[in-house]
């Protein structure tokens, strides 16, 4: 499994590589050296209304340790944002996965139910992306390759329907937990929107209350555009969380901050790398330490 270390290595490279450099101009609050660290940070992708308020904390602050400083406004970034833990013993905990094609949506569904049964957990996971021909066949390798119990529904089939099949299926098997895959892209964004409002009530149809979490699958190497489709998806599905894929390609990570800060999304989980076990929980401090590290 890849390090945090490793998977931030890019993003580091600008919000860190910057404070080493910089670090004379930043202990004296130079404003050359405070405005060249916010055109870094901006680069990485941290939305300008936080870079705004971290400059401005560094251009107030008294002599110490820089690295020390910016270490901590990081991390009170996610003061809000606690380890997420499945539930046990009380039925099957539904999590709705949406995101656009290509986010990584459709193998982080499998990641999530390999993390589950490695957490002594019982998963089933749903393949209700029925407009994408080789969605349903993707997820099914998946589960067969992991071990992981599924219910697949056929290229141009009722995805609500299977939505329903795999909660009742999820039930009826007494699973702790199921993932259900969906469709990321149709003609046009309404009709993708109000097709994920049907899956939701078939869904609550089959168990009244769920689904318990609705997550969407962010790619990190889109930096800022992941932080529009999130608000798109926010506006019209009630989104509990984000999970963000692909972390270890980005040099963009410092959206991450954004996305929780600015969306008030908690970040689930985090793709470190293509295997299936480099899908961790999110951990402010590991996240942070693995962009501040040397």
């Amino acid at each position: 499994m890849k390090s945090w270390f490793q998977a931030l290595a890019r993003t580091r490279d600008r919000i860190v590589g910057g404070i080493a450099r910089l670090i004379p101009g930043l202990a004296k609050a130079d404003p050359v050296a405070l405005d060249e660290w916010e055109r870094q940070l901006i680069q990485a992708d941290v939305s300008p209304r936080l870079v705004g308020e971290w400059v401005a904390r560094l251009r107030k602050r008294g002599p110490g340790d820089v690295r020390s400083e910016v270490e901590a406004m990081l991390l009170e970034t996610f003061a809000a944002n606690p380890p997420f833990a499945f539930p046990r013993g009380t039925g099957p905990t539904v999590v709705l996965i949406v995101g656009i094609n290509g986010s990584g949506k459709t193998t982080t569904t499998a990641k999530l139910g390999h993390l589950a049964l490695q957490q002594g957990l019982k998963p089933l996971v749903a393949a209700a992306d029925t407009f994408r021909a080789a969605g349903s066949h993707q997820l099914k390798l998946w589960a067969d390759r992991l071990g992981l119990d599924a219910v697949v529904g056929a290229h141009g089939g009722d995805s609500a329907a299977v939505a329903f099949d795999a909660v009742r299926a999820a039930v009826a098997r007494k699973a702790d937990v199921v993932f259900i895959d969906t469709a990321g892209r149709m003609h046009t964004k309404q009709p993708l929107m109000e097709e994920l409002q049907k899956v939701r009530r078939s869904i609550d149809k089959a168990l009244p209350g769920a689904p318990h979490e609705v997550w969407i699958v962010l790619d990190a190497t889109l930096g800022n555009n992941a932080v529009v489709q999130a608000r798109t998806f926010k506006e019209c599905v009630k989104l509990t969380g984000a999970i963000i894929a692909k972390l270890d390609g980005s040099s963009k990570a410092g959206f991450v901050f954004s996305v929780h800060r600015d969306l008030g999304l908690p970040i689930r989980y985090v793709g470190l790398g293509e295997s299936a076990d480099d899908l961790v929980p999110f951990d402010a401090p590991e996240f942070v330490k693995g962009l501040m590290a040397h």
